[in-house]
């Protein structure tokens, strides 16, 4: 199957070697979004609350990139450097998904780029 690489400038340009997210067929496999602000690629300032916000802005924008929206995510994974704001993550969540809701995964980690709190990646099924 053919690979198409999806990339908008409402999302950060990668920072590495890497895809905002790679579709093949009818599934997208959207890259890692850290709260980086698209127009400046500077971290995101405010709260955690504010840098989640962020990062569902960042992926939705990638998702609408690749012919879908947040609602057509089958499976998303969250990682956090402190897990005590996984209850905070859970609130916003309810903010940009409705059930059904994707599988997920919320993973304790030590660090993460450019010292952010929080990073999600994802991966999306749409109708091609």
């Amino acid at each position: 199957m053919k690979r198409e690489i999806i990339h908008t400038s409402k999302a950060p340009e990668a920072i590495g070697t890497y895809s905002q997210a790679v579709k093949v067929g009818d599934v997208v496999y959207m890259s890692g979004q850290i709260p980086l602000v698209p127009e400046t690629m500077e971290v995101a300032e405010g709260d955690f609350s504010t840098q989640v916000r962020r990062v569902f802005d960042n992926l939705s924008a990638v998702a609408e990139a690749a012919g879908g929206r947040l609602q057509d995510v089958v499976k998303l994974n969250i990682f956090l450097t402190d897990l005590s704001h996984f209850g905070t993550v859970n609130e916003i969540m309810a903010d940009y998904f409705e059930q059904p809701y994707p599988a997920r995964a919320a993973i304790g980690v030590a660090s993460l780029p450019k010292g952010v709190p929080v990073e999600m990646d994802a991966v999306m099924h749409v109708n091609s």
